[in-house]
């Protein structure tokens, strides 16, 4: 399921074309039957009505006017979309992905000439970078950069954010239900301390980076480890707890843990926020040993069709009253210190979307492991297969 409004005509609204993937983490910010009948009825709608406006049309080339995005498919919003075009007068229009990957395959594949803005995450932004995918920003051309807190200003995987800036970001967690599960988890290892009590009633992510760096975490290494030692040690540990788990399973199980036939869940901080506010029995914590603090970036491709457009939009994003809307509207932390300020003390104070600053010290981002990615995926493999 994805975050996306309701949509309208085409004259007022862009063309979003929702990809037929299997959902990863952005995709269930919206989890209600009502929700998703509206989507599909809209989705309809709109590829009746405008079958041309798609960014590979020719148009994508030339129409300075128009800002082609590919972007998650939670951060489509019209009214983000609306209000960017109040305020310069260019259209958006949006197609939607829901994994790293497959954002990657359709521009190595030649779409990088189609869009000018997309999305990547941290780790996909220094593949990105070192596949010369992305182009350089001009720092001239920025506008509210000072407005972005420091952590994301010279990260790690885009040192002084020479190829993007932070958009949005989060954390991993567990998310239970207090009335099947009495003692609050505050580490990973309660999985495997509990695993008899809770058997047949745990989801890990059906995502060997995050659910391996978890496993890796509880064992006192990094969720980017390299080591061949440490990285069997994790896939020998996960092994442990596979026949108590109920599915690695990154969507589709929320109404199970509702209902208590699921106990706990890995998930994503979007979902930890969202799915308590109408479950209060639900609470999403973060492990204390740590886990992955996840960054959404916006970058330019290498041949985008309309640079200009995509600065225009990175600048309205910057602006902190911008940035605090979009926060709000797409349910997600944002990395705008000026932003932070502007929202309501209610939205600061949640913990699961923005969770103190020893929390966030002892997460790590994800990123790329090297030729160590083979090992992973070998015994990702294997354990699912056990």
């Amino acid at each position: 399921m994805t975050h996306q409004n309701s949509r309208n005509s085409k004259s007022s609204f862009p063309f979003i074309h929702q990809s037929r993937r299997h959902p990863t983490r952005r995709r269930f910010l919206q989890f209600s039957a009502a929700a998703l009948s509206t989507v599909a009825l809209s989705n309809c709608a709109r590829n009746t009505l405008n079958q041309q406006s798609t960014a590979s049309s020719p148009v994508a080339q030339t129409d300075s006017k128009t800002l082609y995005l590919y972007t998650w498919a939670d951060y489509s919003s019209n009214e983000l979309y609306q209000r960017f075009r109040d305020k310069t007068g260019i259209q958006v229009i949006a197609d939607v992905y829901d994994s790293n990957e497959m954002m990657l395959n359709k521009l190595q594949a030649g779409g990088g000439d189609q869009y000018s803005l997309i999305f990547p995450s941290d780790y996909m932004v220094r593949q990105m970078i070192d596949s010369q995918l992305l182009l350089p920003l001009d720092q001239s051309k920025l506008k509210g950069f000072d407005n972005v807190m420091d952590r994301w200003k010279s990260p790690t995987y885009d040192p002084n954010s020479a190829h993007s800036i932070a958009f949005n970001w989060g954390t991993t967690g567990l998310l239970y239900n207090t009335k099947v599960v009495s003692t609050e988890p505050t580490d990973w290892d309660f999985l495997w301390q509990n695993r008899d009590a809770l058997s047949g009633k745990i989801t890990l992510l059906d995502d060997v980076r995050e659910t391996m760096g978890a496993v890796l975490k509880s064992l006192g290494y990094s969720y980017n480890a390299t080591e061949p030692a440490q990285i069997e040690a994790a896939y020998q540990k996960l092994l442990e707890l596979k026949p108590h788990l109920a599915s690695f399973k990154t969507i589709g199980w929320e109404d199970q843990l509702i209902s208590g036939d699921l106990a706990i869940c890995m998930a994503y901080s979007n979902l930890g926020s969202l799915l308590p506010i109408e479950n209060p029995h639900l609470k999403y914590v973060i492990p204390q040993s740590g886990t992955s603090i996840w960054t959404d970036t916006m970058a330019i491709p290498a041949k985008a069709p309309n640079v200009e457009a995509a600065y225009a939009w990175i600048n309205f994003v910057l602006e902190p009253e911008n940035a605090a809307y979009a926060a709000t509207q797409l349910k997600l932390g944002t990395p705008n210190k000026a932003a932070f300020e502007l929202l309501s003390a209610e939205v600061k104070s949640n913990s699961s979307l923005y969770p103190s600053a020893e929390v966030v010290k002892a997460g790590e981002g994800i990123q790329p492991v090297g030729d160590a990615i083979n090992l992973y995926e070998k015994y990702w493999t294997e354990v699912k297969s056990a």
